[in-house]
């Protein structure tokens, strides 16, 4: 639901990269609950390990709107260059009032406007943080269950008997009948056509 929530406004704020990578996140999370009800390790390993990437890209977002490490907000990175489009939160955050001023009056900007956003009670990149400060979080949260959940499974295997299950005495054990039982069907086995007796036999 939070992965679902934050694709909602990555899409309104036309941030092409968050999307693909929230698409991703949300697909393996749907395979890791598959493998969760039905009881496949792999499933669950594929989630765990994509949880170390969602991580790490999560953290890349903090530096991004952070401005760690050279990193611009302001760059068009995580809309690959295609547009110039920002977080839908820039313009749309708590309090914020948005204000358009006609530009026609400057040569070549005509039918343009110039849009100031003012008010913001919280700056819209804190809110960005707070939004991958919340997904690592949730993440390492899944990492710790998941293993949990892998190595249930795996103890469930190694002490099943796939012939008996746990029962100590397989299912098709067959109890051995007692010698004597064998000697008397031995000694009540029909005699070979022609011969209806021993006497017949000693002749």
């Amino acid at each position: 639901l939070a992965a679902l929530e934050r694709q909602v406004f990555d899409f309104l704020g036309y941030q092409w990269a968050p999307i693909l990578a929230n698409f991703l996140h949300i697909i393996i999370v749907i395979l890791g609950l598959f493998g969760t009800i039905q009881y496949r390790p792999r499933y669950i390993v594929v989630y765990a390990i994509w949880t170390a990437v969602w991580v790490t890209w999560n953290i890349f977002i903090i530096c991004f709107y952070l401005e760690v490490g050279g990193l611009s907000k302001d760059s068009e990175l995580l809309t690959f260059n295609i547009s110039r489009h920002q977080s839908w939160w820039s313009e749309n955050g708590p309090g914020c009032v948005r204000k358009e001023a006609s530009m026609s009056g400057i040569k070549g900007l005509d039918n343009h406007s110039y849009v100031s956003v003012i008010g913001c009670a919280l700056e819209y990149r804190y809110i960005e943080v707070m939004h991958s400060s919340f997904q690592i979080l949730i993440a390492l949260v899944g990492f710790v269950y998941a293993c949990y959940v892998v190595s249930v499974f795996t103890e469930e295997e190694d002490s099943f008997d796939f012939i008996g299950g746990f029962d100590p005495f397989p299912l098709y054990h067959v109890n051995e009948k007692p010698t004597n039982l064998l000697f008397k069907q031995t000694y009540l086995l029909p005699f070979p056509t022609g011969f209806s007796s021993m006497e017949g036999m000693n002749k």
